[in-house]
Protein backbone atom coordinates (compact mmCIF):
# COMPACT_ATOMS: atom_id res chain seq x y z
CA UNK A 1 0.00 0.00 0.00
CA UNK A 2 2.89 2.58 1.15
CA UNK A 3 4.47 2.51 -2.81
CA UNK A 4 0.98 3.07 -4.13
CA UNK A 5 1.59 6.64 -2.50
CA UNK A 6 3.36 8.63 -5.77
CA UNK A 7 6.16 11.70 -4.98
CA UNK A 8 4.86 15.13 -4.85
CA UNK A 9 4.58 16.47 -8.85
CA UNK A 10 6.35 18.90 -10.76
CA UNK A 11 3.96 21.54 -10.09
CA UNK A 12 4.38 20.95 -5.97
CA UNK A 13 8.67 21.07 -6.43
CA UNK A 14 8.23 23.89 -8.18
CA UNK A 15 6.61 25.97 -5.50
CA UNK A 16 9.47 25.12 -2.93
CA UNK A 17 10.58 28.05 -4.60
CA UNK A 18 8.22 29.79 -2.20
CA UNK A 19 10.25 29.34 0.52
CA UNK A 20 12.34 32.44 0.73
CA UNK A 21 9.26 34.21 1.16
CA UNK A 22 8.06 31.77 4.29
CA UNK A 23 11.51 32.84 6.06
CA UNK A 24 10.04 36.60 5.16
CA UNK A 25 7.14 36.27 6.17
CA UNK A 26 8.62 34.51 9.71
CA UNK A 27 10.17 38.01 10.21
CA UNK A 28 6.65 39.53 9.85
CA UNK A 29 4.63 37.39 11.94
CA UNK A 30 7.48 37.80 14.64
CA UNK A 31 5.65 39.66 17.17
CA UNK A 32 2.90 37.31 17.02
CA UNK A 33 5.09 34.66 17.15
CA UNK A 34 6.62 36.52 20.77
CA UNK A 35 3.09 35.55 21.84
CA UNK A 36 3.45 31.67 21.32
CA UNK A 37 3.18 29.90 24.48
CA UNK A 38 6.28 30.47 26.38
CA UNK A 39 8.74 27.13 27.38
CA UNK A 40 9.87 26.05 30.70
CA UNK A 41 13.53 26.25 29.92
CA UNK A 42 13.67 22.55 29.57
CA UNK A 43 16.22 21.14 27.06
CA UNK A 44 15.23 20.96 23.11
CA UNK A 45 17.74 19.05 20.70
CA UNK A 46 16.92 20.11 16.73
CA UNK A 47 17.79 17.91 14.20
CA UNK A 48 18.16 18.73 10.94
CA UNK A 49 17.05 17.61 7.54
CA UNK A 50 19.29 15.59 4.59
CA UNK A 51 22.23 17.27 3.18
CA UNK A 52 21.91 20.05 5.58
CA UNK A 53 23.54 21.62 8.77
CA UNK A 54 22.82 23.20 12.03
CA UNK A 55 22.70 26.30 10.39
CA UNK A 56 19.90 25.10 8.70
CA UNK A 57 18.03 25.27 12.35
CA UNK A 58 19.66 28.75 13.38
CA UNK A 59 16.46 30.37 12.81
CA UNK A 60 14.47 28.28 14.73
CA UNK A 61 16.58 27.43 17.60
CA UNK A 62 17.23 31.40 18.19
CA UNK A 63 13.30 32.26 18.34
CA UNK A 64 12.26 28.89 20.68
CA UNK A 65 15.54 30.80 22.71
CA UNK A 66 14.01 33.63 23.26
CA UNK A 67 10.32 31.80 24.04
CA UNK A 68 12.11 30.78 27.23
CA UNK A 69 13.43 26.79 25.61
CA UNK A 70 17.08 25.77 26.24
CA UNK A 71 17.63 24.48 22.67
CA UNK A 72 20.77 22.88 21.35
CA UNK A 73 22.00 21.74 17.66
CA UNK A 74 22.86 17.97 17.02
CA UNK A 75 26.73 18.75 16.66
CA UNK A 76 26.76 16.31 13.88
CA UNK A 77 27.77 18.95 10.67
CA UNK A 78 26.22 17.51 7.32
CA UNK A 79 23.28 15.16 7.66
CA UNK A 80 24.24 12.55 5.06
CA UNK A 81 21.58 10.01 6.47
CA UNK A 82 21.79 7.34 9.24
CA UNK A 83 25.50 6.23 8.97
CA UNK A 84 27.17 4.07 11.69
CA UNK A 85 27.49 5.64 15.27
CA UNK A 86 25.04 8.34 14.16
CA UNK A 87 21.96 7.51 15.70
CA UNK A 88 24.28 6.24 18.75
CA UNK A 89 25.69 9.70 19.03
CA UNK A 90 22.03 11.15 19.16
CA UNK A 91 20.96 8.96 22.13
CA UNK A 92 24.65 10.06 23.63
CA UNK A 93 23.83 13.41 23.38
CA UNK A 94 20.19 12.91 25.35
CA UNK A 95 21.74 10.71 27.69
CA UNK A 96 24.13 13.53 28.41
CA UNK A 97 22.10 16.71 28.69
CA UNK A 98 19.59 14.58 30.65
CA UNK A 99 22.47 14.03 33.07
CA UNK A 100 23.66 17.64 33.23
CA UNK A 101 20.08 18.94 33.48
CA UNK A 102 17.96 16.48 35.19
CA UNK A 103 15.33 17.26 33.03
CA UNK A 104 13.75 15.27 29.90
CA UNK A 105 14.55 16.52 26.55
CA UNK A 106 12.19 17.44 23.88
CA UNK A 107 13.17 16.42 19.92
CA UNK A 108 12.51 18.15 17.18
CA UNK A 109 13.51 16.60 13.81
CA UNK A 110 13.10 18.53 9.96
CA UNK A 111 12.70 16.10 7.18
CA UNK A 112 15.13 13.27 7.63
CA UNK A 113 15.94 15.14 11.32
CA UNK A 114 12.55 13.95 12.20
CA UNK A 115 13.52 9.99 11.58
CA UNK A 116 16.32 10.30 14.50
CA UNK A 117 14.25 12.09 16.88
CA UNK A 118 11.86 9.50 16.83
CA UNK A 119 14.47 6.72 16.82
CA UNK A 120 16.27 8.29 19.47
CA UNK A 121 12.82 8.32 21.38
CA UNK A 122 12.09 4.77 20.91
CA UNK A 123 15.72 3.54 22.43
CA UNK A 124 15.16 6.18 25.35
CA UNK A 125 11.70 7.28 26.09
CA UNK A 126 12.48 7.56 30.08
CA UNK A 127 14.53 10.50 28.75
CA UNK A 128 12.87 12.26 26.13
CA UNK A 129 9.40 14.77 27.25
CA UNK A 130 7.86 14.51 23.35
CA UNK A 131 9.10 14.48 19.51
CA UNK A 132 7.92 17.10 17.12
CA UNK A 133 8.89 16.18 13.32
CA UNK A 134 8.60 18.66 10.55
CA UNK A 135 7.69 17.09 6.98
CA UNK A 136 9.20 14.05 7.97
CA UNK A 137 8.52 10.55 5.67
CA UNK A 138 8.26 8.33 8.45
CA UNK A 139 4.97 6.34 7.13
CA UNK A 140 5.66 5.83 3.55
CA UNK A 141 7.90 4.24 1.24
CA UNK A 142 10.87 6.38 0.05
CA UNK A 143 9.85 6.08 -2.95
CA UNK A 144 7.47 8.21 -1.85
CA UNK A 145 9.64 11.87 -1.72
CA UNK A 146 11.70 13.23 -4.30
CA UNK A 147 14.68 12.77 -2.32
CA UNK A 148 15.42 8.85 -2.07
CA UNK A 149 17.95 9.07 -4.40
CA UNK A 150 19.87 11.84 -2.97
CA UNK A 151 19.40 10.06 0.15
CA UNK A 152 21.09 7.05 -1.13
CA UNK A 153 23.81 9.00 -2.87
CA UNK A 154 24.98 10.65 0.67
CA UNK A 155 23.91 7.91 2.49
CA UNK A 156 25.62 5.23 0.79
CA UNK A 157 22.41 2.88 2.20
CA UNK A 158 19.55 1.04 -0.09
CA UNK A 159 16.09 3.05 0.73
CA UNK A 160 14.54 -0.24 -0.27
CA UNK A 161 15.19 -1.89 2.69
CA UNK A 162 11.76 -2.79 4.03
CA UNK A 163 13.15 -4.94 6.89
CA UNK A 164 14.81 -2.00 8.04
CA UNK A 165 11.94 0.50 6.85
CA UNK A 166 8.70 -0.97 8.86
CA UNK A 167 9.99 -0.14 12.26
CA UNK A 168 10.23 3.63 11.55
CA UNK A 169 6.16 3.89 11.24
CA UNK A 170 5.54 3.19 14.46
CA UNK A 171 5.59 6.17 16.59
CA UNK A 172 7.64 6.31 20.07
CA UNK A 173 5.96 5.71 23.47
CA UNK A 174 5.93 9.86 24.21
CA UNK A 175 3.84 12.59 23.06
CA UNK A 176 4.32 12.51 18.80
CA UNK A 177 3.67 15.91 16.50
CA UNK A 178 3.49 15.20 13.25
CA UNK A 179 3.77 18.98 10.96
CA UNK A 180 2.86 18.52 7.56
CA UNK A 181 2.06 20.28 4.66
CA UNK A 182 -0.25 19.05 1.28
CA UNK A 183 1.75 20.99 -0.88
CA UNK A 184 5.06 19.75 0.25
CA UNK A 185 7.00 19.53 -3.15
CA UNK A 186 9.74 16.51 -1.51
CA UNK A 187 7.95 14.25 0.59
CA UNK A 188 3.91 13.10 -0.15
CA UNK A 189 2.12 14.36 2.79
CA UNK A 190 0.54 10.44 3.80
CA UNK A 191 4.10 9.84 4.62
CA UNK A 192 4.05 11.63 7.52
CA UNK A 193 0.97 10.75 8.99
CA UNK A 194 1.03 9.47 13.21
CA UNK A 195 -1.30 7.45 13.56
CA UNK A 196 -4.00 8.51 15.41
CA UNK A 197 -3.58 7.87 19.46
CA UNK A 198 -4.02 9.18 22.80
CA UNK A 199 -0.11 10.42 22.35
CA UNK A 200 0.44 10.86 18.44
CA UNK A 201 -1.23 13.89 16.63
CA UNK A 202 -0.87 15.52 13.26
CA UNK A 203 -0.96 19.11 12.47
CA UNK A 204 -1.53 20.20 8.47
CA UNK A 205 0.08 23.60 7.95
CA UNK A 206 0.26 25.45 4.36
CA UNK A 207 4.10 25.22 3.57
CA UNK A 208 6.61 24.22 1.78
CA UNK A 209 8.77 21.71 2.45
CA UNK A 210 12.23 23.76 2.92
CA UNK A 211 10.53 26.10 4.54
CA UNK A 212 8.44 24.17 7.37
CA UNK A 213 11.53 25.53 9.55
CA UNK A 214 10.58 29.00 9.21
CA UNK A 215 6.94 28.65 8.07
CA UNK A 216 5.01 30.62 10.94
CA UNK A 217 2.04 28.50 11.43
CA UNK A 218 4.50 25.42 11.70
CA UNK A 219 6.74 27.39 14.26
CA UNK A 220 3.48 28.18 16.63
CA UNK A 221 2.12 24.78 16.15
CA UNK A 222 5.50 23.72 17.00
CA UNK A 223 6.07 26.54 20.13
CA UNK A 224 2.73 25.20 21.54
CA UNK A 225 3.48 21.65 21.81
CA UNK A 226 6.79 22.39 23.71
CA UNK A 227 5.08 24.38 25.97
CA UNK A 228 3.19 22.08 26.83
CA UNK A 229 3.99 20.27 30.40
CA UNK A 230 5.39 16.97 30.84
CA UNK A 231 2.84 14.21 30.00
CA UNK A 232 4.29 11.99 33.04
CA UNK A 233 3.36 14.57 35.41
CA UNK A 234 -0.42 15.12 33.77
CA UNK A 235 -2.49 14.40 30.80
CA UNK A 236 -0.83 15.52 27.75
CA UNK A 237 -3.05 17.42 25.38
CA UNK A 238 -3.85 17.59 21.44
CA UNK A 239 -3.08 20.58 19.96
CA UNK A 240 -6.05 23.20 19.48
CA UNK A 241 -5.22 26.22 18.27
CA UNK A 242 -7.02 29.65 19.52
CA UNK A 243 -9.97 30.73 18.28
CA UNK A 244 -8.39 33.70 16.49
CA UNK A 245 -5.84 31.03 14.53
CA UNK A 246 -8.15 28.12 14.24
CA UNK A 247 -8.78 29.31 10.43
CA UNK A 248 -5.43 28.87 9.53
CA UNK A 249 -5.20 25.34 10.45
CA UNK A 250 -7.10 22.08 8.93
Amino acid sequence: MNEEIKAPNAWLMMLEARAPWELAALGAALPLLRRAPSGDTHPVMVFPGLGASDLSTLPLRNLLDSLGHRTQPWHQGLNFGPRPGVLEQCEADVRETYARLHRRVSLVGWSLGGLYAREVAKRVPELVRCVVTLGTPFAGHPRATNAWKVFEMLSGQDSHDDEQLAPLREPPPVPCTSIYSKTDGVVAWQCSLNPDTELAENVEVQASHIGLGVNPLAIYALTDRLAQPDFRGTRWQKFSPPATLRWLYR
